[in-house]
């Protein structure tokens, strides 16, 4: 039997189906979830910590939050009439690379006190131009292009799937007496998705969540299709109820200590998860939204570039967050949270002619509390001297890699564990210190070293030969050449290499003319250039 079919012909009008859709997903992706934590002997871990995950919903302008300063006429000369004047972007202490949106004064002092962290250039090998799509592949962490064949669960969901086996059945118990997620929003998203259930409850106001008595208990069970659909009901409900109720009595036992700015969205959402920590849910991931950020048209004001919408929304950005972060500072509770800005892609690094930049493809990634790795970690994008409206910013970082640096280094899992939950190997980056978890081995913590990396392609620009160099400390190393799209076209090379430095013959690539960027990865280091293929 069709599940939609019987629920619209099956639930009492008493209940509603928005209700329940507000709080456990409908949606059923197949199979049970995967028991490789309890084959390997893992454990539920015990760890208090919390991630606030701050979605910049519409596709974040990345040059224009973090503007480059280091390429800096690059940058100008790519988008004069929405550039940030040089002399108004807000210094960073410690580097003279690159600086802050002069809407964001709260989060600059953040960044000086040590509490803020900038992975600069984050995206992925074949970026996705549409907004639905392109957010599924950020919540799936699956690229596949079909979107049909990708992943239907979410990589949140998959991490407290695997994390919390038996759930929702065996929830909540004492171990995990709370919600595993919570969303602030209307209806959960791809994010928490497991395989068959949504790992978390949506709300949107504490205190009018959901109150009704379960209506499929006296449902008599008689056939075996509607035997399956009837006890998917009755789980949900009784679930959804179970911790309606935990979430209103840790709502009300709280207060916050900190001011919050008023007529800020992003801000309110804050403040309900900060109530909800304090009221002492042991809930692992929060997920908070703003919207507006596609800005085709009027980003910003013709007679100041440093005002207009996506400043605004800079403003509320860092408004927000600040009061937040101080608010769990008051509550004495910033050892246990962490946060974390995305959004679904970056623009276009040539601005378009309506005081607007177009769909585009990697963006910077703000990361705050006490126990990130303060800095700013990659360099500046690559802007071509010849930049075109079609180029984009090629990705340094791959967002699978910042996730797998949260769930190593914030959540304490470990290998094999890790990959099973982002579908691949994917290195960890140095994002965070002084937690439990500590950092891998094999993780270099110094940007500098990213610097040191030799790479580069001789002739450039090249025509039917070229040599590649480069150097690697050792272990696996990958290049790959990217087009202005800033899409991977051709994979160089990806090996185990011993520390030296090597060279690469290039001849015949079968590549069109144009500008390309290679891209070379050593473990956790990177680096990125520009080459020229001429005709």
């Amino acid at each position: 039997m069709n599940r939609r079919k019987f629920l619209s012909g099956s639930i009492p009008a008493a209940v509603g189906l928005p209700a329940l859709l507000n709080g456990f997903s409908f949606t059923a992706f197949g199979a049970t979830h995967s028991e490789l934590a309890m084959m390997l002997g893992e454990t539920t871990n015990n760890t208090d910590h919390v991630l606030v995950l701050v979605q910049l919903k519409g596709g974040n302008d990345g040059l224009n939050m973090v503007v480059p300063l280091d390429v800096y006429s690059g940058y100008y000369n790519a988008r004069t009439n929405v550039a940030i004047p040089q002399s108004k972007v807000l210094r960073l202490a410690g580097t003279d690379k690159s600086g802050l949106h002069p809407a964001m004064t709260e989060l600059q002092k953040m960044y000086n006190n040590g509490k803020m962290n900038v992975i600069q250039s984050v995206g992925y090998d074949k970026p996705n131009f549409s907004h639905f799509q392109s957010r599924d592949i950020w919540a799936s962490g699956d690229t596949t292009t079909v979107r049909a064949n990708r992943v239907k669960t979410g990589w949140m969901g998959r991490y407290l799937e695997e994390e919390f086996t038996g759930y929702p059945e065996a929830f909540p118990n004492s171990n995990m007496p709370d919600p595993l997620a919570i969303q602030i929003s209307t209806a959960p998203t791809l994010d928490v998705q497991g395989n068959i259930y949504s790992m978390g409850l949506s709300i949107t106001d504490p205190e009018k969540v959901y109150t009704f008595e379960n209506p499929f208990t006296d449902y008599p069970l008689n056939s075996a299709p509607a035997n399956k659909e009837l006890k998917f009901l009755r789980v949900i409900t009784d679930k959804t109820k179970i911790y309606s109720d935990i979430i209103r009595n840790a709502y009300q036992s709280s207060s916050t200590l900190g001011a919050y700015p008023i007529e800020n969205n992003l801000a309110d959402q804050l403040k309900i998860v900060a109530r909800l920590i304090k009221g002492g849910l042991k809930t692992r991931v929060y997920t908070v939204t703003i919207g507006e950020f596609d800005t085709h048209k009027r980003q910003v004001n013709a007679s100041d570039t440093t005002t207009g919408k996506h400043a605004t929304l800079m403003k509320n950005v860092s408004a927000a967050i600040d009061a937040f972060q101080k608010d769990i500072e008051l509550m004495q509770l910033e050892d246990r949270v962490l946060g974390m800005t995305f959004s679904e892609f970056g623009r276009r690094i040539k601005s378009n002619a309506s005081l607007g930049t177009d769909h585009g493809a990697a963006a910077p990634v703000i990361m705050f509390g006490k126990h990130v790795k303060n800095g700013i970690l990659g360099n500046s994008p690559d802007i071509p001297a010849d930049v075109q409206v079609v180029n984009n910013i090629p990705f340094q970082y791959d967002f699978r890699s910042v996730y797998a640096s949260v769930l190593q280094q914030w959540f304490c899992v470990k290998q094999p564990l890790l990959d099973t939950i982002l579908l691949k190997n994917y290195q960890a980056l140095p994002l965070i210190q002084g937690g439990p978890c500590g950092l891998p081995e094999d993780i270099d913590t110094s940007n500098e070293n990213s610097n040191n990396l030799v790479l580069k392609m001789s002739p450039n620009p090249y025509s039917t030969s070229a040599t590649i160099q480069f150097s690697t400390t050792g272990g696996n190393t990958i290049i790959q050449q990217i087009d202005g799209l800033g899409q991977v076209v051709k994979i160089i090379t990806n090996k185990n290499y011993a520390a030296g430095t090597y060279n690469i013959d290039v001849y015949n690539d079968g590549l069109p003319s144009g500008v390309y960027f290679l891209r070379l990865q050593n473990k956790s280091l990177q680096k990125v250039i520009t080459v020229i293929k001429m005709p």
